[in-house]
């Protein structure tokens, strides 16, 4: 099974190796057939502390790091900081 990539925004790197990425999505309300948006913030490795906050990375799915960390940052999204 693939391996799942999201793309946020970092918002806390005040952790040694580990960032804090708000992951925004939207989607259609199946009543109301209004845009909503949902968000949810999930905690990334990040091994030589290179992003800091307001960073747009992406983020993939890997082994427990550690109790709350099972993401690692691939990038920093170049297209977004630009």
């Amino acid at each position: 099974m693939p391996k799942r990539i999201l793309q946020g925004t970092v918002t806390s790197d005040k952790n040694d190796q580990t960032v804090t990425v708000l992951v925004e999505r939207r989607f259609k309300h199946p009543l109301l057939h209004k845009t909503v948006r949902s968000s949810k913030k999930y905690r990334a490795h990040d091994a030589e502390n290179q992003f800091k906050v307001g960073d747009t990375v992406r983020i993939v799915e890997c082994a427990p790091v550690s109790k709350t960390k099972r993401w690692t940052v691939l990038t920093e999204d170049a297209a977004a900081s630009a």
